[in-house]
């Protein structure tokens, strides 16, 4: 079952994350990343309004769609399917690509603490590919939920949650912001923050639940001025807030701010999306096949581009964001189609 503003809301997502991840590698914010080049402070207002509830509609989407899938497969062929286009990138990733992102930062950052020369090559590599998981992290957890959603299923062989999901009205819907905030406190991994566990299986089982029913997706729609507007609010006022301070940090994400803005800003983009992008155009043929490919391939790009403009061309730290910009736009889409001509490449890093 496809449906356009689906389509076009995860393929926007996907280059909203391109366009953050070329802010965050100049933050501000204190948030690590593989370059030390200081960028503007002002455009760090893109991260602060982004990062709290992008991945979090992520989520609910993968959720959403995955309630279609297996609507037309059995447990099975699900885990077959999510094996090979999920698991695989996530686990070849680091070791085709992924490695690139901890070699450049070595190039800033001694991470071998001066014994490099010592460390043979085979070594070296491995460390690199530790660190240079970079993007591919979300795979690792949408299939984490994906096992989950299965285990579920086969405990409630009924359908009961979906069919009690189907019965939120919207007060209900605006109150899940509440578990999600529950769920943003638990399950979240020491040392690695990134694999926040509680509050993305959360919303993966919400999209699931609940969000995969049409009618919840027409009351969204019918009310998303409203939830654009309280959006907006929330949004203005988390920046004014935390402005400054590390956005990532464990303290910020499970603030009750932080999960409010989180909640209504994917409410808001579902709604939104539903009501005025529900429909298929020819951008939206050309990016569902690729927005994958795009999300894989697009950080080491970046971070290479970065690395290449500060020691090679010495330009301004302003125009090192418009000319990644402008990297992405001109060498991403040939750069995914090159990929999925190299049979081998194409299964380890897309799973096709």
């Amino acid at each position: 079952m496809r449906k356009p503003f689906l389509d076009q809301m995860r393929y926007s997502i996907v280059l909203l994350v391109i366009v953050y991840h070329i802010c965050y590698l100049f933050n501000s914010a204190g948030v690590i990343t593989n370059v030390v080049i200081p960028g503007i402070p002002a455009m760090d207002a893109i991260l602060y309004l982004c990062y709290p509830w992008f991945m979090v509609a992520l989520f609910l989407i993968s959720g959403v769609c995955a309630r279609y899938a297996l609507q037309k497969q059995t447990h099975r062929q699900f885990l077959k399917t999510k094996a090979r286009r999920q698991l695989l990138p996530a686990l070849a990733g680091p070791f085709v690509i992924g490695w690139i992102n901890g070699w450049i930062t070595n190039q800033y950052v001694d991470i071998f603490a001066g014994a490099g020369p010592m460390i043979p090559g085979v070594i070296k590599y491995l460390i690199w590919c530790a660190n240079g998981i970079g993007a591919l992290w979300f795979l690792h957890e949408l299939f984490l939920a994906d096992c989950v959603l299965v285990l579920l299923r086969k405990l409630d062989r009924k359908d009961q949650l979906w069919q009690l999901g189907g019965k939120a009205g919207l007060p209900v819907i605006c109150l899940l912001g509440i578990a999600l905030w529950g769920s943003a406190q638990i399950l979240n991994t020491p040392v690695i923050e990134i694999y926040r566990n509680g509050i993305y299986l959360f919303a993966f089982l919400a999209g699931y639940c609940v969000f995969s029913h049409e009618h919840i997706q027409e009351l969204l729609s019918k009310h998303a001025p409203v939830l654009i507007a309280v959006a907006a609010a929330l949004g203005v006022s988390y920046t004014l807030v935390y402005w400054g301070k590390n956005y990532a940090s464990m303290e910020n994400l499970k603030s009750l701010l932080t999960n409010a803005y989180a909640w209504f800003g994917t409410l808001a983009v579902f709604g939104a999306f539903k009501r005025w992008l529900d429909r298929e155009t020819a951008f939206t043929r050309y990016m569902v096949p690729r927005s994958f490919g795009f999300y894989v391939l697009h950080y080491p790009l970046l971070a290479l581009g970065a690395y290449a403009m500060d020691r090679l061309l010495h330009l301004p730290v302003w125009s090192l964001y418009a000319l990644l910009l402008l990297g992405s736009v001109l060498l991403l889409p040939p750069l995914v189609a090159l990929v999925k001509r190299i049979p081998v490449v194409r299964a380890l890093l897309l799973g096709e």
